[in-house]
């Protein structure tokens, strides 16, 4: 039972990246996935969400029409596409498969979780 993220970076202000999550084995089937992040100094929050269709997407305000989360199930993986980049979006991003198939906001209602990846955004 794997989740691993990668994919970040420095980037400029007002740059994109895109994260993937890859999974393995039971970690995959039939959950809700999502991404979270930690800046230094600050506790994990959560960025966006979706459910195991991908036809429901949740996400936090402060990344709210910059940044788009998708799903492959064939491919057991998750992106996260984040444009529009600020400084305050550098933290160490981390995927996370939930208990169930619904998308989830709250990190105790996630089972698994992946080592995170380093976004960092320069002024």
């Amino acid at each position: 039972v794997q989740l691993q993220a990668f994919g970040g970076g420095l980037v400029q202000a007002g740059g994109s990246l895109r994260l993937s999550c890859a999974a393995s084995g039971r970690t995959w089937s039939r959950r809700g996935m999502g991404w979270f992040r930690q800046a230094p100094g600050k506790e994990r929050e959560f960025v966006a969400a979706i459910s195991w269709s991908g036809g429901t997407t949740y996400y936090a305000d402060s990344v709210k029409g910059r940044f788009t989360i998708s799903r492959d199930n064939a491919k057991s993986t998750m992106y996260l596409q984040m444009n529009s980049l600020k400084p305050e979006d550098t933290a160490v991003y981390s995927c996370a498969a939930a208990y169930s198939d619904y998308l989830r906001v709250i990190e105790s209602d996630y089972a698994y979780w992946g080592q995170g990846t380093l976004v960092t955004v320069s002024s």
